[in-house]
């Protein structure tokens, strides 16, 4: 089931928010991101799945520029991502992302952790950026954490935290890379439904993940990947019940057979 929401139509509702056009990379002589194209609309789900080392993570990194690419371009929201500097420092806030690791400071509070950027990055006052942390891990479920260290929380709640702090910069698009990945069985849910939330408010996401289930729920749309290539995109009822490439089929198999 995708999510109930008017269906979006990422290439022809005007300016794609994220767009990928010949994108190139390598690592030495390995072609990590070959001719990539993709663009992702307003308030669209795309979630990116594929076999270990197809490439799911460096696009997800490169779409904020934490890795170079060689060639191409991307843009977001109608601007192409500059090289370095002010310009993709602003660029860049725009642009929430959320890693395998939580990333969090371990020195400052839950609340210190959230309120960090706003105030440094947007300019935004104290007592406005503690309002709005606090309504933020009110929405994923952790505001009875704030004045507790991440190291006082289980796996689950610092990245219900990450989430937060990435929400809390009010970004156009989110980034998760493998969101769940670092977490036990049981705290996996936890974080999904926080993201399942999100898609269901009409954030605009882009998903590097395993979690078919996810994928399923919440995608409008599912990105396969292969050998640094883009190899099948499909609403997920296509890609799961009628895969097109043999690559899919044999990926869709060893997956769902577990």
């Amino acid at each position: 089931m995708t999510r109930e929401q008017e269906p979006t139509t990422p290439a022809s509702s005007g300016t794609p928010l994220v767009s990928l056009k010949n994108v190139n990379k390598h690592f030495g002589d390995l072609h990590v991101l070959r001719d990539i194209n993709l663009q992702v609309g307003r308030g669209e789900v795309v979630v990116v799945i594929g076999p270990s080392g197809s490439g799911k993570s460096t696009l997800c990194r490169a779409i904020n520029r934490l890795e170079t690419i060689d060639d191409g371009e991307i843009a977001i929201d109608g601007k192409v991502l500059p090289a370095e500097g002010k310009a993709l420092a602003k660029l860049r806030a725009d642009v929430g992302m959320v890693f395998q690791s939580f990333n969090l400071f371990a020195h400052k509070s839950i609340l210190q952790n959230v309120t960090l950027g706003p105030i440094k990055v947007r300019g935004m006052k104290g007592a406005e950026a503690k309002e709005l942390a606090m309504s933020l891990l009110t929405r994923v479920g952790v505001d009875n954490q704030a004045q507790k260290l991440p190291a006082q929380l289980s796996g689950g709640q610092q990245q219900r935290v990450a989430i937060a702090r990435a929400l809390a910069m009010q970004p156009k698009v989110m980034l998760f890379d493998e969101p769940t990945s670092a977490l036990d069985p049981e705290m996996i849910n936890e974080v999904l439904d926080a993201m399942v939330s999100l898609a269901k408010e009409g954030m605009t996401m882009i998903v590097v993940t395993h979690e078919m289930g996810f994928a399923r729920r919440a995608a409008d749309r599912v990105i396969f990947m292969a050998d640094g290539q883009i190899m099948e995109e499909a609403t997920p009822e296509e890609f799961f019940t009628n895969p097109r490439s043999d690559r899919a089929k044999e990926f869709l198999g060893k997956i769902l057979s577990h």
